[in-house]
């Protein structure tokens, strides 16, 4: 879910960043206990990272119909909807508190609320805990169990498995950890079907791959936010140039990848035609950033990863609607 994950503002307001230069946090310009409700809601809804949430729904929604051509109901669409934005929301509120810390030395993060003391650090970790619980709760009642084990297995996996264990590890935290934001596909099969089948990893597999370049663009633009935070992303650990060379390895592997449902006859050749159109957009703008080095390259390529990971989704969908 980093990946997805962790996908920030990429630019802080100056006095953001001049904050965070010296490591201090941003006082609080309301005190916290004259705040509207409005503004506490803002905050709590903060916590949650629903922009990350969106792509995520967009992977779990249209692996529904890849797994059932003919549409799981309405009511599995939706109850399987809230339960993966409350199960990805509990999961980035838990994130919120344990990087709280590191999130004050961090020119994108330090106007956090835990950071900033808008929200008390323990009522967000409560609030994280009970979207979690809630989410379980609700897809094993509503949807199956399969889909809440799977769930809670995504939950754990960046709680403890990224954010605590790998992140301040190693700098190939994204590319382990990213299994995890790999998961709601797999909810989305099980939720659709009761179950998983062989051909379930390969949306789960395209995310994972797809992660890697997606996030090393980004810390491209902040690597000075994860050096003063301590934590070795790649770009840290081996540098600008190295990690560029990573970004169109990955894109290249992902998008020979992608190829394979269509060789296995899982798609058929409008996903096909899909995918190599995407992934030839997506190779060269990874190729373009590893030429010509630049922060705007990096951006784009961060920027046009969203949108080819949601068209891919939504190509699979549609081949197996049309032609399933």
């Amino acid at each position: 879910m980093e990946g997805t994950a962790d996908t920030p503002e990429l630019v802080g307001s100056p006095a953001v960043e001049g904050a965070a230069a010296d490591g201090a946090r941003l006082p609080l310009t309301t005190p916290v206990g004259h705040r509207r409700v409005r503004d506490v809601m803002r905050d709590y809804l903060a916590l949650t990272k629903p922009r990350i949430i969106v792509l995520l729904l967009i992977t779990t929604v249209t692996t529904m119909f890849v797994a059932d051509p003919s549409g799981p109901s309405l009511t599995t669409i939706l109850w399987t909807m809230l339960g993966g934005y409350l199960a990805a929301g509990g999961a980035g509120a838990i994130n919120h508190f344990v990087d709280r810390d590191r999130d004050a030395r961090m020119a994108r993060t330090c106007d956090r609320p835990l950071v900033t003391g808008r929200i008390d650090p323990r009522h967000g970790l409560m609030f994280g805990i009970g979207l979690a619980v809630a989410s379980i709760v609700l897809l094993a009642l509503a949807v199956n169990l399969v889909a809440a084990a799977l769930a809670l297995s995504g939950l754990l996996g960046y709680v403890f498995v990224y954010t605590l264990w790998l992140k301040p590890l190693t700098p190939q935290n994204i590319v382990i950890g990213g299994a995890a934001g790999a998961v709601p596909p797999l909810v989305g099969w099980a939720a659709a079907t009761g179950g998983l089948a062989v051909d379930a990893l390969y949306p789960f597999a395209i995310v994972f791959l797809w992660t890697p370049p997606h996030f090393w663009a980004l810390a491209l633009l902040v690597k000075d936010d994860y050096q003063r935070s301590g934590v070795p992303m790649l770009p840290v650990a081996r540098g600008d140039d190295a990690t560029r060379r990573q970004i169109l390895v990955y894109s290249v592997v992902l998008v020979a990848f992608t190829t394979l449902p269509y060789l296995t006859g899982l798609f058929a050749w409008p996903y096909l035609a899909a995918a190599l159109a995407f992934g030839a957009g997506f190779v060269g703008l990874a190729a373009d950033l590893a030429r010509r080095p630049s922060r705007a390259a990096a951006v784009r390529l961060h920027l046009a990863s969203l949108a080819y990971l949601a068209l891919l989704f939504a190509a699979m969908a549609a081949d197996r609607i049309l032609l399933g």
